[in-house]
């Protein structure tokens, strides 16, 4: 990642602790009654007990200065909000340091900031929710390449595909199902709506990015799912013409049985008349 060197000055205020989790596949703020949100889109609200928090459509959670116990309060009450919670949810945290006057950069891993107003808070978190979706879905993609690599050898070695469509059918929807993740609901590609009313913020959008990879990291995604998708398209594809050469073996073994019992009968019949 890149690292921008600046002054090692002592920051004016004490650091701020961000920390991004995946809660689910979907988080709907829409139904959680938000009391005077400092921000929309995505919604920026105050925790109970101190800090605050970005929710994301992700299903990614952002908390900016919040205790351990007030996460925990915090999560139970957006779980009937989450789609398909997470048995284990993706967390990515990053230490803020706030220096008034002092230009946005990263130092020795640590976010330098001037101020953490709501605008920087939401772009922050824009990019620390993608992070953790690619995380999850690095994974995803890392557990599908072991399962259809096999199929891959066997092809390579034996010249025969894998025996069962269904589970090819089931590696071509999954790398559709993260696709769709990564456009749709997590925007990886796209710039957060903020900077339309913020651009002057647009620098520190693309240092974040810049830090957690997010372009390379997407693209790398993409091309292994263009893999896996090609790979279990072949496989179905020959599974399919296999098939289809089954069924016109068994249309010619037929043909050739109704062949050999019609001159079974003619010979007999002949016989018959013979007599």
């Amino acid at each position: 990642m890149a690292q921008t060197d600046t002054p090692t000055d002592p920051p004016a205020h004490p650091p701020l602790r961000a920390q991004a989790i995946l809660l689910g596949r979907h988080l709907d703020p829409r139904g959680l009654a938000l009391r005077s949100p400092q921000a929309t889109n995505p919604p920026l609200v105050e925790v109970p007990g101190g800090g605050q928090a970005v929710l994301l459509r992700s299903g990614a959670l952002v908390l900016f200065g919040v205790a351990q116990a007030d996460e925990c309060r915090l999560i139970e009450r957006l779980a009937p909000f989450v789609s398909d919670p997470l048995p284990n949810p993706e967390v990515e945290t990053l230490e803020i340091l706030l220096a008034p006057g002092r230009p946005a950069a990263f130092d020795q891993g640590r976010l330098v900031l001037a101020q953490a107003d709501p605008p920087r808070l939401q772009v922050i978190a824009s990019v620390l929710g993608k992070s953790v979706l690619l995380a999850e879905q690095e994974a995803r993609v890392a557990s599908t390449f072991e399962r259809i690599e096999p199929l891959a050898e066997e092809l390579q070695s034996h010249g025969r595909g894998a025996h069962r469509a269904g589970g090819l059918i089931r590696h071509i929807g999954e790398t559709l199902l993260i696709q769709h993740r990564m456009v749709a609901r997590g925007e990886v590609g796209d710039k957060p709506d903020i900077l339309w009313e913020h651009p002057e913020l647009e620098g520190l959008f693309l240092l974040m990015e810049g830090e957690y990879e997010i372009r390379e990291r997407q693209l790398i995604l993409e091309r292994k799912l263009e893999l896996i998708n090609a790979t279990a398209g072949t496989l179905l594809d020959l599974l399919q013409s296999k098939r289809s050469l089954r069924v016109e073996w068994y249309i010619v073994i037929l043909i050739v049985v109704e062949i050999l019992l019609t001159l079974y009968e003619l010979f007999i019949h002949g016989r018959g008349v013979g007599a």
